[in-house]
């Protein structure tokens, strides 16, 4: 009897021992929850502020904001980093050593001081990531290598996507945006399960359904292309606007 209890007490141990072992099974990730209206109003007015930001860079400088390239096309720093003078963030700024890339010894550790204004208001993102995006490439708004002004915008301010709400997040003081090539239109809305919120080049902000169309996608974020663009049917009717 002794030496079967001393076998049970053994192999009870030896279970709990592989228990603890054992690695804990993976949380499950837990949804955004509902989108609120505090929410909504939240990323208008950040978009509203980047907006004015980029304006009144433009009348500094004479351009708008651009993601700096080094030499050797080494990528610097974020057109996000460029506007935080005239965010209130001249402080952050004047941190940055502006002649290293974002990644740096130095530049990196400053990603985790993102300004609340482009930290997500809801969705999934990593720490000094951001969904706030411009649009790069041969038919964005930031061409390579040009200083895009308001004179070049010749589709007209009110006609052109400035930033807007990107599916999936940067980090925020990387030179990492969305490329368009003039067909593949680049997917929106990680903040709101498709739907997005996107400033225009005169500064105003409006709310997209999800799912506009891609033709209309396309000469809304080419500042260029000449052809003429009718927005209204894919502004988001079902929520309030701003």
């Amino acid at each position: 009897m002794k030496a079967f209890c001393t076998t049970v007490l053994c192999s009870s141990v030896f279970v709990a021992a592989l228990a603890f072992a054992a690695p804990a099974p993976k949380a499950k990730e837990e949804p955004p929850g509902p989108v609120t209206q505090e929410q909504l109003d939240k990323t208008v007015n950040n978009l509203k502020q980047i907006g004015l930001a980029w304006h009144n860079y433009h009348d500094t400088y004479g351009h708008f904001p651009s993601n700096e390239i080094g030499k050797g096309k080494m990528p610097m720093l974020s057109w996000r980093v460029q506007i935080l003078p005239f965010l209130e963030q001249d402080d952050l700024y004047k941190q940055f050593k502006l002649d290293e890339p974002w990644d740096s010894d130095h530049n990196k550790k400053l990603i985790d001081q993102i300004p609340k204004i482009f930290a997500p208001v809801r969705g999934k993102a990593d720490a000094g990531m951001t969904y706030y995006q411009t649009f790069t490439g041969t038919h964005g708004l930031l061409k390579p290598g040009q200083k895009q002004n308001l004179a070049g915008v010749t589709d007209g301010t009110s006609n052109t996507f400035m930033v807007a709400e990107s599916a999936k997040p940067v980090v925020w003081t990387k030179p990492d945006d969305l490329p368009f090539d003039g067909k593949d239109v680049p997917a929106l809305g990680g903040m709101f399960d498709g739907k997005f919120h996107a400033a225009f080049c005169d500064g105003s902000v409006q709310r997209f359904r999800k799912g506009v169309n891609k033709e209309t996608m396309r000469r809304l974020i080419d500042p260029n292309d000449g052809e003429v663009v009718d927005r209204d049917d894919a502004i988001d009717k079902d929520e309030e606007k701003k």
